[in-house]
């Protein structure tokens, strides 16, 4: 009898035990494949990256002889705040992920970069999890970087953030690591926007901060989910800074299989109707709806559209990756004609002033008659008319109110008064980076053809960018 309930038991435990591990594997949710994901990246192919080191090296040569000696003498970076370092130029596309705290920013980079289950994952959760500005890169080995660190290495593009103090450079955390995907572009997760938390409990400018990648983006990530709908003050602040760059954004609604079509439907409207008063375009944005992690969709969802919206997002980030070349050199001629229209507008006040002074004048007085009522001058309007400006390129009045508070008028010198035998105008020099050299340099890129070689004498430009039509 006690053979019998012996064996009775041992039946019961392994009983027991499969039914434990049943439940256990019927518990732990399912991954989903990845190829689409792979063949829009392109991260199978084994082909070697395009070779542009030549055309960075020309293009930093028009960069340093043609608008930075302009940008430098009328002083550009203290009106905008933003300076162009050598490691800019040469940066991989940037990638800004933005939005409210806990709506998967972190765990669609996970996602993208296939990094679930991984030591290198970042950690997610339910809660606020993402406290710092993350920046994801390429090493040959998972590495960690201090903020301190990264703003002090020159050959990094991060070296203006430590205008912001040690107190963000404590937020800011680097980690690399050996991705393809990577090898190609950046990404940079951001702490979640928090409404009921003011700007000074952070310790540090976090509008200013986020206003900096937003500059530098190439492509910026707008993320929500079905629960964070409402739009707050920072949230607000956010997308005022965001205007302008409306060809760069893409709002995406994310977890949306946790939803029923019926439900889903009320979401979207939702979230249209919480960001219609802060985007003013005509066009109403593109809101990509889909899941973006590891793990299958629920059942009963519309997984098919979501897997379309998910690969047309994805091709969105590979056309920016293709095109990096392209956007780098369009940002440059974009900042050499915001420097060329500063000097024109300084050089204009300069020389109102100089015709308004007398033997007798207050210098103070007068200058700061024609900074407060320029109009009344004909400033702006003497450089729409006289150069080829778009009235919509001009910057803001009120800007060089305080410009020229820190910056006295009689501290610059005419247009006509910066050249020299040997170096030239400036003036005439970044109107030719603008209208020749940055053109023919974007030219030869998308025709794959080899630059000028007078072009190249004359910017010293070295070697030459590789011929990517050329068949071997």
């Amino acid at each position: 009898m006690k053979g019998l309930n012996l064996l009775c038991c041992c039946v019961a435990s392994l009983l027991l035990l499969g039914t434990a591990e049943e439940v256990e594997d019927a518990s732990e949710p399912t991954k989903r494949d990845r190829s689409h994901l792979e063949n829009t990246l392109k991260l199978n192919e084994d082909k070697p990256a395009d070779d542009f080191s030549g055309v960075l090296q020309r293009l930093r040569k028009i960069y340093h002889s043609s608008i930075k000696p302009l940008e430098q003498s009328y002083r550009y970076n203290e009106l905008r705040q933003h300076e162009i370092t050598d490691g800019e130029i040469t940066s991989k596309p940037m990638v800004l992920f933005l939005g409210p705290w806990s709506v998967g920013k972190s765990s669609m980079i996970n996602y993208l970069l296939g990094l679930d289950d991984t030591p290198y994952q970042l950690y997610t959760g339910a809660e606020p999890t993402t406290s710092e500005f993350t920046v994801i890169m390429h090493g040959p080995k998972l590495k960690t970087i201090e903020g301190i660190v990264m703003a002090a290495d020159s050959a990094r593009s991060f070296s203006p953030l430590e205008k912001f103090g040690q107190n963000f450079l404590e937020k800011l955390i680097g980690i690399e690591v050996p991705h393809k995907l990577l090898e190609r572009v950046t990404f940079v997760d951001t702490p979640g926007i928090i409404e009921n938390r003011k700007q000074q409990e952070r310790g540090y400018p976090f509008n200013d901060v986020c206003q900096w990648f937003i500059d530098r983006a190439d492509l910026i990530f707008v993320v929500f989910d079905p629960t964070k709908l409402d739009v707050g003050l920072e949230l607000e602040m956010l997308f005022r800074q965001l205007k302008g760059r409306e060809s760069q954004i893409r709002i995406i609604l994310n977890k949306a299989d946790s939803l029923a079509t019926q439900e889903l439907m009320r979401v979207y409207g939702a979230l249209f109707w919480s960001l219609a008063p802060l985007i003013n375009v005509t066009e109403p944005p593109r809101v990509y709806v889909s899941s973006f992690w590891p793990h299958e969709y629920h059942p009963d969802t519309h997984k098919d559209l979501f897997l379309k919206e998910e690969i047309s997002l994805l091709e969105d980030l590979n056309q920016v990756i293709e095109n990096r070349m392209e956007n780098k050199i369009a940002f440059i001629r974009q900042h050499a004609i915001r420097v060329r229209i500063h000097a024109l507008l300084v050089d204009r006040y300069l020389q109102t002033y100089k015709d308004k002074m007398t033997f007798f004048s207050d210098g103070e007085l007068v200058f700061r008659d024609i900074v407060e009522d320029p109009d009344k001058f004909f400033i702006f309007k003497s450089i729409l008319a006289k150069t080829n400006v778009s009235k919509f390129d001009l910057p803001n009045r009120e800007a060089y109110k305080d410009f020229f508070g820190i910056n006295p008028i009689t501290s610059f010198k005419l247009l006509s008064q910066q050249c020299s035998y040997m170096g030239g105008c400036f003036l005439e020099k970044i109107e030719k980076a603008i209208t020749r050299e940055l053109p023919d340099l974007l030219g030869s890129i998308g025709l794959g053809k080899k630059p000028n070689v007078l072009s190249c004498d004359i910017t010293g430009c070295g070697e030459t960018p590789k011929n990517r039509y050329k068949k071997p």
